[in-house]
């Protein structure tokens, strides 16, 4: 598959109709009118759009230059938007972001993501064939810059917990995604954030947008519960938050 076919590929996946109402439902519990949202890891703005129809102001960061460019498209009618073409980490400077162009939604700065989806169940096929140096920031500077969100969703392929060691201060809530391939990520993940002062988890498996937990656990029963999934459970996103009423408390 081509570059351009699999970016028409993602656009339709994740921008599907029936979605929307999935998207924002679950969304709504961490965001309203007015409020500010990270969409760091923004590929191809699906995450980005609900929060744009939930009303909130949306700082995405994508640093995959075809991606901004359909992302500043997609959005230049909204003045609730802004883009940041960068990769973030927990300093400013320079990483090299490994591209996936069959599959440009997995683009990479982490080489030991992709040590780890060589041969992997569910990574089968997937090749990083080209590379991209680009500018890194931080969580913090674009706070400096933009304010601090009540909420950022993070899915930057392995990278997440580079990125969290660039946060010094606690969101309301955020969302990171984790791996089967690489859950020693998501434990550092779960300590820096409980470190942080976000200690009420909850997640999603896949694109389910559907807790799998009743109730939020602790940073020891999440670890516990991503620990004991099988490899066939692939992904899903962690959500951590301050209080524990938007991840089910």
């Amino acid at each position: 598959m081509t570059g351009v076919a699999a970016f028409r590929r993602s656009l339709r996946l994740y921008h599907a109709p029936e979605r929307r109402a999935l998207l924002d439902g679950f969304y709504a519990r961490f965001l309203g009118p007015g409020d500010l949202a990270f969409d760091v890891g923004a590929h191809v703005g699906d995450r980005t759009a609900s929060f744009l129809r939930l009303g909130a102001r949306v700082v995405a960061v994508e640093p995959q230059p075809r991606l901004a460019r359909a992302l500043r498209l997609m959005f230049r009618a909204e003045p609730c938007f802004a883009l940041e073409e960068a990769l973030l980490g927990s300093a400013p400077g320079e990483a090299l972001l490994r591209l996936n162009t069959a599959n440009p939604t997995v683009a990479t700065a982490s080489e030991a993501f992709i040590r780890a989806a060589q041969g992997a169940p569910g990574w089968e096929g997937q090749v990083w064939d080209a590379a991209l140096p680009r500018p890194r920031t931080t969580l913090d500077a674009l706070i400096a810059r933009h304010g601090a969100p009540r909420f950022a969703k993070l899915d930057v392929e392995g990278f997440e917990a580079e990125v969290l060691r660039g946060l010094s201060r606690p969101l309301p809530a955020l969302s990171f995604e984790f791996t089967t391939i690489q859950r020693e990520v998501a434990r550092e993940c779960l300590a820096r954030l409980s470190a942080l002062g976000l200690r009420h988890f909850n997640a999603c498996l896949g694109e389910s947008m559907a807790f799998a937990f009743p109730r939020a656990v602790d940073e020891a029963g999440m670890a516990g519960w991503i620990a004991a999934l099988p490899a066939e459970a692939n992904s899903g996103d962690v959500y951590a938050a301050l209080d524990p009423g938007p991840v089910g408390g």
